[in-house]
């Protein structure tokens, strides 16, 4: 975590983002980088070419053992725990959840809502707050300031 967050254990982070991996069957390790929104902007101008901060990234590996990067704005995700009423911890959860979909391959964008109804199934396996996907497509009407990847 290059952004100390207070009431969040690094540690339990790590826990979860081991179960996760499992849960959403993805092989290889995971390195999840916690941020700045100004980090993150810049990644996705440089990765994506969109000069825009956003909540989450995810990096695929191209080595083996390996399942590759996940990038998080902190400053986003405290918003978004504010704005939806749960803690920064799970928001942090729900966001590393969705990145390592992505690194499993999972596609929002493209996939016809497969994803969704992953990420919606292992969110509550995983005892999660509404899912990412969910909540920016407005599963509900509501649309939080969650930014799309």
């Amino acid at each position: 975590m290059k952004k100390k967050l207070s009431g969040v254990s690094e540690r339990s982070l790590a826990t979860f983002a081991t179960r996760a991996r499992k849960a959403a069957g993805v092989k290889g390790q995971v390195q999840v980088l916690i941020t700045s929104s100004a980090e993150l902007r810049e990644l996705n101008r440089r990765f994506r070419r969109k000069d825009k901060p956003t909540d989450v990234l995810s990096f695929p590996a191209i080595g083996d053992g390996e399942a590759g990067d996940i990038a998080i704005s902190a400053d986003i995700a405290s918003e978004n725990a504010y704005e939806l009423g749960h803690s920064l911890d799970e928001e942090l959860r729900i966001l590393i959840l969705h990145g390592i979909l992505h690194l499993g391959g999972h596609d929002h964008e493209t996939d016809g809502g497969e994803m969704e109804a992953l990420e919606s199934e292992l969110r509550e396996r995983l005892k999660l707050p509404s899912s990412l996907i969910e909540r920016t497509h407005g599963a509900n009407g509501k649309r939080a300031k969650a930014r799309k990847q």
